[in-house]
C-alpha cells in the first residue's frame, strides 16, 4: 500500500539536527497518554503507590525501547510504540488469580511467537498480502480514526473538575493545534515552524489556560524520585501457566491486528510501501518489543494510533525525530520524577489535541479508499465495518459482565471488530466480473 502525501515537510529519512530531532520527539512523548493503561492496570491489581510508580516508571522505559527497536531495526518507519489496552482485562485476571509472576510467564512466549512469524519464518507479510487489499487497508485505517474519537471526548467529559471546564480546556488546545496547522499551509517561514512544533504550542498553551481554573496539580513531581534503575522481573520470577499463556496468545492476535492498522496509517501518511520485508521486520520489530516489556515488567506494546496521526498533523516523518522521542522515554524511564511531571499535563488537553489527531487519520484512510470505484460490494467492505466499529463503541458495558473471556477480549476493542468485519467481508463477498 503505497500513497504520497504532499504535507510532509520532514520526510523519514531527512537527516536533521541533534537538537530539531529532540524538539521533535518530544512533542510525541507529550502527547502520548501510556500512563493510562499501566495505572488502570495497578489498580486492578490492587499494587501499592510505590509499586505503581514502579510499574509507570517500566512502562516509560519499555515503551522507549520498543520504539527504538521498531524505528531504527523493524518497520524502519516513524512509529511509536506504546502499552496497549486490548490485554488490561486478561492481565489484571491473571494477575488476580496466579499472581504477578504468571503476567510475565503468559508474555514473554507469545512475543517470541509474533518475532518468529516476522523472521525467520517471514508467514506475516504473506498473510497480510492476500488478506488485506487497499479496499480493506484504507477501511482500517478509517476504523482506527473513529474507534479512538469516543476515546479522546469521553476522557475529556469524565476528566477531573467541572465538565464544562474540561470542554473549554479541550476547545482552546484543538484550536490552537489547528491555527498552527493553518499557518503552516499559509504562511512560509515562521508558519512551517509553528506547524513542525504545533503540539508542544498547543499542549503549552493548553496547560496554562487550563492553571487558570486550577487544573494543574505537580504535586505527583514532588513525591516521585529522581533517579531509579529497572530490573528484570521485578514483580517476581516468571510463572508459566498453559491457560494464561493461551489466553495473552488471542491478544497478541488482536493486537496484532490494531497495530497493522497504525502501520497502515504511517504507511499512507508518510507514503512509504508495506512490502513484505518491511512487513516482516515490522512483525519481528513488534514480538521483540513486547519480549524487551515484559522482561522490565511492563506491558504488551503496540504501535500508537494517535502518533501515526501526528506525523499527518505535524508535517514530521523523520525516524530521527521519533528514534530521539524513544530515547527521551528512556531517559524518563530512569528519571521518575521526569516522568511524573509528562502525566501531570491535563488530560482536556491532551484529548483535545487527540480529537485533531483523530481527523487526521481518517482523513487519511478516506485518501486510500478514494481511487477505489464504490459499487455495492465495495459500499460493504467500507460501510459495515464502519457501523460495527461504533456499535461496539456505544455497547453497554454491562452487556460484558456475562460473556466468556475470549468474546470479552474481542468487544473489549472497537478497532479490532471493525478491522475483522473488513477482513472478512472482503473475503466472502464475491468481486465483481470485471
Amino acid at each position: 500500500m503505497k500513497s504520497h502525501n504532499n504535507n510532509i515537510i520532514v520526510g523519514v529519512d531527512d537527516k536533521i539536527s541533534f537538537g530539531k530531532a529532540l524538539l521533535l520527539g518530544m512533542q510525541h512523548v507529550l502527547a502520548m497518554d501510556l500512563y493510562i493503561a499501566p495505572i488502570i492496570i495497578a489498580g486492578l491489581l490492587s499494587l501499592s503507590t510505590e509499586n505503581t510508580s514502579f510499574f509507570i516508571q517500566m512502562c516509560f522505559l519499555a515503551t522507549g525501547l520498543a520504539t527504538l527497536i521498531q524505528t531504527g531495526f523493524g518497520i524502519k518507519l516513524p512509529v511509536v510504540q506504546g502499552p496497549s489496552y486490548v490485554p488490561i482485562g486478561a492481565i489484571a485476571a491473571i494477575g488476580g488469580k496466579l499472581g504477578l509472576g504468571a503476567i510475565a510467564g503468559s508474555l514473554i512466549p507469545g512475543a517470541i511467537l509474533i518475532s518468529l512469524l516476522g523472521y525467520p519464518l517471514k508467514w506475516f507479510a504473506k498473510a497480510v498480502r492476500k488478506v488485506i487489499p487497499p479496499i480493506v487497508g484504507g477501511t482500517v485505517i478509517i476504523i482506527v480514526g473513529i474507534s479512538l474519537m469516543p476515546v479522546g471526548m469521553n476522557n475529556i467529559y469524565h476528566a477531573k473538575g467541572d465538565i464544562g471546564t474540561n470542554i473549554l480546556i479541550a476547545a482552546i488546545s484543538a484550536g490552537v493545534l489547528v491555527l498552527c496547522m493553518l499557518l503552516g499551509r499559509k504562511m512560509h517561514g515562521v508558519g512551517t515552524f509553528f506547524r513542525l512544533v504545533s503540539v508542544i504550542v498547543a499542549i503549552l498553551v493548553g496547560t496554562i489556560f487550563a492553571s487558570f481554573f486550577g487544573a494543574v496539580d505537580f504535586s505527583p513531581v514532588r513525591d516521585a524520585a529522581w533517579f531509579s534503575l529497572p530490573s528484570l522481573f521485578p514483580f517476581g520470577k516468571p510463572v508459566f501457566n498453559i491457560g494464561a499463556i493461551l489466553s495473552i496468545g488471542f491478544v497478541y492476535f488482536i493486537i496484532l491486528i490494531e497495530t497493522t492498522g497504525t502501520w497502515f496509517v504511517v504507511s499512507t501518511v508518510t507514503g512509504k510501501e508495506l512490502d513484505e520485508k518491511r512487513l516482516n521486520r515490522a512483525a519481528f520489530g513488534e514480538g521483540l518489543g513486547c519480549l524487551v516489556g515484559s522482561l522490565f515488567g511492563s506491558t504488551p506494546m503496540t504501535g500508537y494510533s494517535s502518533n501515526a496521526g501526528l506525523l499527518a498533523v505535524t508535517g514530521v516523518a523523520s525516524r530521527m525525530a521519533i528514534m530521539a522521542g524513544g530515547g527521551i522515554l528512556i531517559f524518563l524511564g530512569l528519571v521518575p520524577k521526569l516522568s511524573a511531571a509528562i502525566t501531570c499535563i491535563p488530560e482536556p488537553v491532551i484529548n483535545g489535541i487527540f480529537g485533531i489527531v483523530c481527523v487526521a487519520i481518517v482523513t487519511n484512510g478516506m485518501k486510500v479508499i478514494q481511487p477505489i470505484y464504490i459499487n455495492d460490494r465495495n459500499m460493504m467492505i467500507i460501510g459495515i465495518p464502519i457501523l460495527l466499529t461504533i456499535a461496539v463503541t456505544v455497547l453497554p458495558k454491562e452487556v460484558l459482565n456475562n460473556t466468556p473471556e475470549w468474546v470479552n477480549y474481542i468487544l473489549s476493542s472497537s478497532m479490532t471488530i471493525g478491522a475483522l468485519a473488513a477482513l472478512i467481508l472482503n473475503l466472502i463477498i464475491p468481486a465483481d466480473k470485471e
